[in-house]
């Protein structure tokens, strides 16, 4: 498989830029068609075939569920049940069958063994989007079917988003645009920020994330605390780094993917969070389930159950484990109560700023807990021992979270002071990328070398290397 943190991602990349800019603007969306079924070809066929033939479906049924159309509504529900009967059965079957087998004693065969194609629960909601923004007449329907494949199966966006508009993105493609050194520098500068915070962040705090999360019997509460903090930190600066690298990618091309992360942690309520917090599916659930339901037009009693429903919903899309559905519940559960707190835009606004900071964040951690987990058996247990086990010994006792050495520890907290700082500065209006760009050349290229040497000694680069999302 071509992974985006490999070096047969840089290659891809450096083979599809010279290609991209030779070629007529009205010919590129086939170049980029192309290279996105040699990306999903080089991790498996079946997911391939899978992803043809639901594209097909929807593309058939938007056809005919224009506005005027008698019958757009059964073309709909057919498009809808056609993109979510691969992702309940290849992703939910053994959540569902595993909890009628334990519950009824009943023999329903688990799943094991059911491929689960790349990007699944991605281009299912992509593909229901465009069939709902036909049928409302937002958007007038692909002719062409190649088109359309090339909107679902795009590789910037197949395995964790952002999430695609295809009103907004495809007519990108057919814009003129010609290479432009400060665009492949912007972006190029972009990439290396994302790569820094996946290897000299993610990777290192991933080593004590899995040894906490895996023996929490063995660590006393500092260390179980300092674990599931890091857990927080690992989580942001995987899922964003991916994000950096192929919107740097996307701006070298001259196209604009839509941002999905503005300084998360440095919201003061739940409610900002999910603003700020993979910003394209909290728009997409936002848009597609939420308002469909009424949203907040129906009193506040019913406004609080949508929430708490489209919530339920995005912890459901997250997986199949109830984890997450009692995740996805909880922000529901925490945001309709928001609404009912009268401190709630005092809360957002200096200095009490600065308590909705630290409080949000705590809930961030608490919920991320029990996402983390494998059960809700492992986070109750996990709990238990953060609040019942004495002791403090988190730094003097380093290594016991599978950190080598006090040097790898003062690393890890130096990239998550990296990542926070950076944070505060482009929330100031501070943007790194556009400061360097104003820097004499020499001052330019002593930042480039600092960079540089500091990633090549903060980099964790002999591990895994998977993206946390990519699962989901």
């Amino acid at each position: 498989m071509i992974s985006i943190n490999s070096l047969g991602f840089l290659l891809f990349l450096a083979v599809l830029i010279p290609l991209w800019f030779s070629m007529h603007p009205s010919r590129r969306w086939m170049l980029l068609l192309a290279a996105s079924l040699v990306f999903y070809l080089s991790d498996n066929v079946f997911g391939l075939i899978l992803i043809l033939v639901v594209s097909a479906v929807v593309w058939q049924a938007a056809k005919h569920a224009t506005p005027g159309n008698s019958h757009a509504k059964r073309w709909v529900l057919l498009g809808v049940l056609v993109s979510l009967a691969p992702l309940l059965t290849l992703k939910y079957y053994a959540m569902f069958a595993g909890t009628a087998n334990q519950l009824f004693h009943w023999n329903l065969w688990d799943g094991q063994g059911l491929l689960q194609p790349l990007g699944l629960a991605y281009f299912t909601l992509q593909l229901i989007g465009y069939l709902t923004d036909v049928y409302r007449g937002n958007i007038a329907p692909e002719p062409v079917y190649a088109r359309m494949l090339c909107f679902s199966s795009l590789f910037f966006s197949i395995t964790q988003g952002p999430f695609l508009r295809y009103g907004t993105w495809m007519p990108q493609l057919a814009v003129p645009s010609h290479f432009d050194s400060h665009r492949l520098w912007r972006g190029s500068m972009r990439m290396v920020w994302g790569y820094f915070k996946k290897y000299a962040i993610a990777e290192r705090a991933a080593v004590v994330v899995s040894a906490a999360f895996s023996s929490p019997e063995l660590y006393d509460s500092s260390q179980l605390l300092f674990g599931t903090v890091m857990f927080s930190f690992q989580l942001y600066a995987d899922f964003s780094a991916y994000t950096d690298i192929v919107l740097g990618a996307a701006e070298i091309l001259g196209l604009q993917l839509p941002e999905n992360f503005r300084q998360p942690f440095l919201a003061a309520t739940v409610k900002e969070l999910w603003s700020r917090w993979h910003i394209s599916l909290s728009q997409w659930f936002r848009d597609y389930v939420y308002i469909p339901l009424g949203g907040n037009r129906r009193g506040t009693v019913r406004r609080d159950g949508n929430l708490i429903v489209t919530f339920l919903a995005s912890g459901l899309w997250h997986g199949a484990n109830w984890t997450y559905l009692v995740w996805g519940g909880l922000h529901g559960v925490i945001q309709a109560v928001e609404n009912h707190l009268p401190w709630r835009k005092r809360i957002t606004q200096f200095p009490a700023r600065i308590l909705g900071i630290l409080g949000t964040f705590a809930v961030f951690v608490f919920t991320f807990t029990i996402f983390r987990a494998d059960s809700l058996t492992d986070a109750v247990t996990y709990f238990r021992y953060l609040f019942t086990t004495p002791g403090m010994d988190v730094f003097s006792k380093y290594w016991e979270l599978g950190l080598s050495s006090r040097l790898d520890l003062l690393l890890l907290l130096a990239g998550v002071a990296l990542l926070i700082l950076v944070d505060v500065l482009h929330e100031c209006g501070i943007h790194l990328r556009d400061r360097i760009a104003a820097c004499p050349l020499p001052v330019r290229w002593c930042i480039y070398e600092c960079a540089i040497f500091a990633f090549l000694l903060m980099g964790k680069f002999f591990s895994d290397g998977g993206f946390l999302y990519a699962r989901y």
